[in-house]
Order: structure tokens, then C-alpha cells, then sequence
């Protein structure tokens, strides 16, 4: 089993930044990031693939947000700058088990695991 655990949120200006971490246990080879906001489906953000090295962001986030991940720490990042009020949201990273298409990585069926979630709250 894969466990990952999100940590770096918090409350934050709009224009200000924050750096999300996920620590994983275990190893996969597609780490997502995903937010969700009160009574709405989970909206992909970000997505890596196993090295790091090819990243995919969707369009609202593209050019504010930063995915990356530590192969030695075992972690994956996510850097927030520019926040803007509608990118508050709880925040998840995601795992895709080995054998996962990369076609797949926008779609929260294709990750196999899920952290707690950690709340960003961007102030107006």
C-alpha cells in the first residue's frame, strides 16, 4: 500500500504563495495533485510522471503552479504562486500504481491512492 501525506497549506494572501509537500511511502509511477472545493468533483491540477521530468498542469494553474518531486525524499511538490481567491480549495495528491497510462493522469480514476488533503485558503 502506497500512503501519502500532504502537508503546506494554510491561509494566504491573493498574489502570495505556498508550497504543498506529499511524502510517499512506496513508489508509483504517476504522482497527481487534485483540489476540491465543497460540493464539487475533485479538479485536477497537476501531474508527473515517475522521474519528474515530464509534468502536465491544467490550464487555470498553467504558468502559476509548479510540479516537481524529490526521488530521494520520496516527495512531490507543489508550488503555488500568483494564488488567486478561486484556487482555495483542499488540495490532494495522488499515486497511479506501476502499469497506469499517462493518458490517464488528468482523471481521478486513474490514481490508485489518496492523501488526507491540506486546506489552502487564498484571501481576497
Amino acid at each position: 500500500q502506497v500512503q501519502l501525506v500532504e502537508s503546506g497549506g494554510g491561509l494566504v494572501q491573493a498574489g502570495g504563495s505556498l508550497r504543498l509537500s506529499c511524502a510517499a511511502s512506496g513508489r508509483s509511477v504517476i504522482m497527481g495533485w487534485f483540489r476540491r472545493t465543497p460540493g464539487k468533483e475533485r479538479e485536477f491540477v497537476a501531474a508527473l510522471n515517475w522521474s519528474g521530468a515530464i509534468t502536465y498542469y491544467a490550464d487555470s494553474v498553467k504558468g502559476r503552479f509548479t510540479a516537481s518531486r524529490d526521488n530521494a525524499k520520496n516527495t512531490v511538490y507543489l508550488q503555488m504562486n500568483s494564488l488567486k481567491p478561486e484556487d482555495t480549495a483542499v488540495y490532494y495528491c495522488a499515486a497511479a500504481k506501476y502499469g497506469s497510462s499517462w493518458s490517464g493522469r488528468n482523471s481521478t480514476h486513474s490514481y490508485d491512492y489518496w492523501g488526507q488533503g491540506t486546506q489552502v485558503t487564498v484571501s481576497s
